[in-house]
């Protein structure tokens, strides 16, 4: 199995093979045209937006600054905000539904390391060597139609954000959240239910 397959099936992989090299030189490259983008170049914004993500739907906005890993493992839906200074670590995918705001500081991981040491360490590393010193794995984040993450919240790696849903400012997202509920904290907590009505309703505005 290759590099890039592993990485996809959520299997340890080495980061730094040839092929994710490649991908990072290419979004650093469009990534420093986006942000020599005046504000209102909204034309161009979103042309290069096309190029660097896997998938985008239309009415979709980026603040400045902006950084991702590779962009190709970003899916964006309609007419959704992402405000300044977001971070997705897209080494899985990243997929954002429709009608969705992610304020600023909103950090998206799909990256990790295993938590115990041995574990951790890259088997027979040999620190003479150019090897990673440890272990990579990456699991997709899910955020659902119609959620809203609050300023400076944190989604960890394997976790989907219900349709609906809202984050509170602060949140450390550590598991899944369902759909139609306000959930704050770290660990990130539901706390109460919201959109009784169904949010897909033709009375609600989306």
């Amino acid at each position: 199995m290759k590099e890039l397959e592993k990485c996809m099936a959520g299997e340890y992989y080495d980061c730094h093979d040839k092929i994710f090299l490649d991908f990072k030189a290419r979004t650093r490259k469009l990534l420093k045209e986006y942000h020599a983008l005046a504000y209102e170049q909204k034309k161009e914004k979103t042309e290069l937006l096309k190029r660097l993500f896997g998938g985008i739907g239309t009415n979709v906005s980026v603040g400045q600054p902006f950084i991702c890993d590779y962009g190709r493992n970003v899916f964006i839906g309609n007419h959704v905000s992402v405000n300044m200074n977001c971070t997705f670590v897209d080494c899985n995918t990243i997929t954002i539904g429709d009608h969705v705001l992610i304020a600023s500081n909103v950090q998206l991981y799909t990256a990790a390391h295993p938590v115990d040491l041995k574990e951790r360490l890259t088997p027979g590393w040999n620190p003479e060597s150019e090897q990673y010193f440890c272990r990579t794995y990456a699991l997709p984040i899910r955020i659902g139609n119609g959620c809203w993450l609050g300023g400076g919240v944190i989604v960890l790696p394997g976790v989907t954000i219900g349709d609906g849903s809202v984050i509170g400012a602060g949140s450390v997202v550590t598991k899944d959240v369902p759909g139609n509920s306000l959930a704050v904290g770290n660990p990130c907590r539901v706390i109460r239910r919201i959109n009784e009505e169904d949010w897909n309703d033709k009375n609600s505005g989306f």
